[in-house]
């Protein structure tokens, strides 16, 4: 698997300073512009989001590729599969 660092987003959605369920709400708006097999990167500095969109990528079937720590937020990838 290519390190996340390299992966290139076909969007990128700054949902940082909002407070849950601010990102995940993000995340769903977000995921729907993005072409099926294509990467949204979801930025949040919510701590809760790290968990919250793994188990809704598996919930609703997106692959979840991971987690970047920046300082102060993080860079979340999800792949679109439907």
């Amino acid at each position: 698997m290519a390190l996340l660092e390299t992966v290139k987003s076909d969007k990128v959605v700054d949902a940082r300073g909002t407070s849950c369920p601010g990102p995940l709400l993000e995340l769903k708006k977000g995921i729907t512009t993005v072409a099926v097999g294509g990467v949204l990167e979801l930025l949040s500095s919510d701590e809760g989001t790290k968990a919250d969109a793994p188990s809704w990528c598996k919930k609703v079937g997106h692959e979840f590729l991971g987690v970047v720590h920046e300082p102060g937020y993080d860079r979340i990838f999800i792949r679109r599969t439907k």
